[in-house]
């Protein structure tokens, strides 16, 4: 299996994390950036993965290109992010770039409403949402009454969009990171002046290792913690095995005396080498309709921690037709799960129990358009071109489509 490291050296943003990704995984570039695009409207910019240097380092940037820059011939003008809840540097920028919604329903909707490949909007909502909960247990308020102060502009929904189809892209790896950097002073927020770590970040990454290497500012943000606290365990050791990748993404602050950089160690495992568990949650309805049953399924999908949602019918009492849901969560999200499942649907009562998995190393790339999974069996590579992006065509070019896409040698 694919065992993958963060090593945040100066930190970690959302825009770190993509730029760190796509240096290590170049082949996933396409999909992220056409996802990315996918949720911004035209006229916000263009995603781009530039070259940089930080400190003596090399590193990749993840930007978003204004659409001016090339009626003015410049390079220069892709948008900086501004690390932090909406520090100083958010306000720099023209009225195009900033949401004119920025409220979580607001944030679901657009990124449902997206043409994203397989997975990335159920990632992406799972980010979302981590975000939410911890903003509104922050400020006493429900999770559909949060305004996004991270997510203020077009290049923060960027990077959690290119966040969450690196996810999806990446399904079944093992994430670790390392002790994080603890910072310190103050950050300017729409709240005024708040302590670092930022309360959101603080509470997002609450049993998570930190240290203190004596350089303050923000070096971990709100965004980058919802992306750790989605993707890793807190307590989890680094990988081991055999080094197959990595990559190195840029932040835009300059550090003393160190790169301001986030690093990725990609490890190539003995397949099943690390025992895999997670938690069955299960339970049947018998009173929903099936528009309800979908929308409900639908929205499990996208809770932070839910791994699958499998549907089927079963009969109960009295011959009755029943649905049952069984659902693949993260141990340590148990409980949020069930609560979700409670408020999405009508039971009343539900099962857990624990089961081990085996799981084989896949990825999912795109080429020529064609989304493709690649699965690393014990006898070889296979790769299966993906049904839903070869709706277009006769049956013959949807034929020759899925040969081209598959035959492709993808490394």
């Amino acid at each position: 299996m694919k065992a993958i490291h963060l090593d945040a050296v100066g930190g970690i943003a959302g825009d770190m994390f993509v730029a760190a990704m796509l240096d290590a995984f170049p082949e996933l570039q396409e999909r992220v950036l056409r996802d990315a695009a996918a949720a911004l409207p035209n006229e916000s910019g263009v995603p781009r993965i530039d070259e940089g240097m930080s400190g003596a380092v090399r590193a990749k940037r993840f930007t978003l290109h204004l659409p001016h820059a090339a009626e003015q011939g410049s390079d220069d003008l892709a948008h900086p992010h501004a690390h932090g809840y909406q520090g100083e540097a958010l306000g720099h920028h023209a009225d195009h770039h900033h949401l004119a919604h920025g409220s979580f329903p607001d944030m679901v909707r657009r990124v449902e409403a997206a043409s994203l490949a397989d997975g990335t909007a159920r990632h992406a909502v799972a980010i979302l949402t981590i975000l939410a909960e911890a903003e509104a247990g922050i400020h006493g308020v429900s999770i559909d009454q949060v305004h996004f102060h991270e997510i203020a502009d077009w290049d923060s929904l960027m990077d959690v969009v290119a966040a969450g189809s690196i996810a999806a892209a990446l399904e079944g790896a093992r994430w670790t990171v390392s002790a994080l950097p603890r910072g310190g002073g103050l950050v300017k927020t729409q709240h005024g002046l708040l302590p670092v770590p930022a309360p959101a970040t603080a509470a997002i990454l609450t049993g998570f290792h930190w240290r203190d290497d004596g350089v303050t500012g923000e070096r971990v943000t709100p965004t980058g913690a919802a992306i750790l606290k989605h993707l890793a365990e807190p307590r989890a050791e680094a990988g081991e095995g055999r080094l197959s990748r990595t990559g190195t993404g840029a932040g835009t602050r300059e550090l003393p005396g160190l790169p301001n950089i986030l690093r990725v160690l990609a490890f190539k495992q003995a397949m099943q080498r690390t025992p895999d568990t997670v938690t069955v949650v299960s339970f049947e309805i018998d009173d929903m309709t099936g528009e309800e049953i979908g929308v409900a399924a639908d929205r499990l999908r996208a809770v932070d921690g839910v791994l699958d949602v499998s549907l089927g019918e079963r009969w109960g009492k009295k011959g009755r037709p029943m649905q049952s849901f069984a659902l693949l969560v993260r141990p340590d999200r148990v409980d949020e799960v069930a609560a979700r499942c409670f408020v999405e649907t009508s039971t009343i009562g539900l099962r857990t129990h624990m089961v081990g998995r085996k799981v084989l190393d896949r990825s999912q790339l795109s080429r020529d358009g064609v989304a493709v999974k690649r699965v690393e069996r014990p006898d070889g590579a296979t790769i299966k071109a993906e049904s839903d992006h070869l709706m277009g065509g006769s049956l013959a070019e949807r034929r020759a489509a899925k040969q081209r896409a598959e035959s492709i040698d993808h490394g």
